[in-house]
């Protein structure tokens, strides 16, 4: 049924939108159909029933509602972004794939680190990407450094080389509160690799064969998943870090060398813990895709809220001295070197009550369902969707919310200042490939060489 148009006050000055959301119901959930029985017989929105907890990646948002409002879709996007979290971190093999029998609680690869890293789809000289499941040799400066450690055909496909230290557009890298600096990685699905290839986007020779936009839609009547991306952002453990309150992994640690900055290759096995998680995923009914962003709960502070921890990841509430919040670090910027001056980070725009009541429900449900499971120690920080995907004039589907940003993957470009603070749409709307064509709403084909 189509949506009614928003009214503007709801829709935070977002054009009005004639859009439908009404989408076939997420695979192995309560429907949200269901979950609107509950609450017509009249329960309360905080003790309606999540859907159960499963390995299957959700296909699109389910929204029945004859006449949603503004914050009745995010709720139903903000559902979306929880089961697919949980859906990608349940222990997978190295074929991308949950390995049945299996649950979630477990602290073991995951279905997405099992899927192809980005440094192993666009390779030197524009060579072909090794098949799905199969992966090409780490840097030569690692070769031996995970020797009876880390073996792939037993890990699967995790992360192996974490090789970026910097955040986006080179605004700088974010330093914990060891002084060591946070890493990251891309990583893309199967269906997202397979349409890479087939279409020849691995190499600046291929796109420019291929001559015309990118487009990772499923073909119509498929069943597939559909293309996701998921950026990580790991901490190295150590000083004062408590393991077991994160989803570690061993990777090899990976610094490429930068002649501007004075910095050497290195590589080193070592313990990371698991701290941002964006999910992009192109749906069948959001060509703009959905951005979904979670973080550990012991990241960051929320500017103008309570400090009610006693230790962050990335802020030091005892600080003395220079103590000035989400300015990035001083050059140079060696990943190589411990850094004197940690950094200082804030959360700009809080989380919604709706968005923080989600997450406690999901939480508790982890932690009853598995106790002491290190998932319970994630949170949603919002989900950023089209309001008008087919919006003639907005190619980006007036995005809600207008502003959205990971503070450890978007660290010093968080806030609500058009042009300037974190919008993955807005952001993303701009992606070009090698030869200057759209790339639908991704960066990585850029890395094409």
């Amino acid at each position: 049924m189509p949506m009614p148009l928003l009214a503007a006050a709801l829709a935070f000055a977002l054009a009005a939108c004639a859009d439908s959301h009404v989408k076939p119901e997420p695979r192995g959930g309560l429907s949200r159909a269901d979950i609107g029985k509950h609450a017509q017989a009249g329960a309360r929105g905080d003790e309606l029933p999540l859907p159960p907890l499963s390995s299957t990646i959700p296909l699109d948002i389910s929204v029945p509602q004859s006449n949603p409002n503004l914050q009745d879709l995010q709720d139903d996007f903000d559902l979306f972004s929880w089961q697919s979290f949980v859906a990608v971190n349940w222990p997978g093999g190295p074929d991308g794939n949950p390995i049945p029998g299996t649950t979630i609680g477990a602290n073991v690869p995951t279905v997405w680190e099992n899927w192809k890293e980005s440094r192993d789809i666009f390779l030197p000289g524009g060579a072909t990407p090794p098949p799905w499941g199969t992966d090409p040799p780490p840097p030569s400066v690692c070769k031996g450094q995970g020797s009876g450690v880390l073996n792939l055909t037993q890990v699967g496909k995790t992360p192996n080389v974490l090789d970026e230290s910097g955040e986006p557009f080179e605004t700088g890298p974010l330093i914990d509160q060891n002084g060591v600096y946070v890493r990251f990685a891309i990583m893309a699905n199967q269906d997202m690799f397979d349409t890479i290839v087939s279409d020849g986007l691995y190499s600046k020779a291929g796109q420019a064969k291929f001559g015309k936009p990118a487009d990772f839609a499923q073909p119509n009547g498929s069943k597939n998943t559909g293309a996701i991306m998921i950026k990580s952002s790991w901490k190295v453990m150590g000083g004062k870090d408590q393991a077991s309150r994160f989803h570690t992994i061993q990777a090899l640690v990976y610094t490429n060398p930068d002649e501007h900055e004075g910095v050497q290759a290195s590589c080193k096995l070592q313990t990371v813990g698991l701290v941002g998680l964006h999910i992009a995923h192109k749906t069948a009914g959001e060509p703009q895709w959905v951005w979904s962003t979670f973080e550990h709960v012991d990241n960051v502070p929320v500017k103008g809220e309570p400090i009610d921890k006693s230790q962050y990841n990335f802020f030091n509430r005892n600080c003395s001295g220079s103590c000035e919040v989400n300015e990035p670090p001083a050059r140079p910027w060696n990943p190589n070197n411990p850094h004197t001056a940690p950094s200082q980070i804030v959360r700009e725009i809080p989380l919604t009550d709706s968005t923080k009541s989600l997450n406690a429900r999901y939480q508790a449900l982890l932690s009853k369902t598995y106790p002491g499971t290190v998932w319970a120690n994630y949170e949603l920080i919002s989900t950023q969707w089209p309001t008008n995907a087919t919006n003639p004039t907005d190619p980006t589907g007036n995005p809600a919310p207008s502003f959205l940003a990971n503070a450890t993957l978007e660290t010093y470009i968080q806030g609500k200042v058009p042009q300037a603070s974190s919008s993955c749409m807005a952001c993303h709307n701009n992606a070009t490939m090698t030869n200057g064509l759209s790339s639908d709403f991704t960066y990585l084909l850029q890395r094409a060489q």
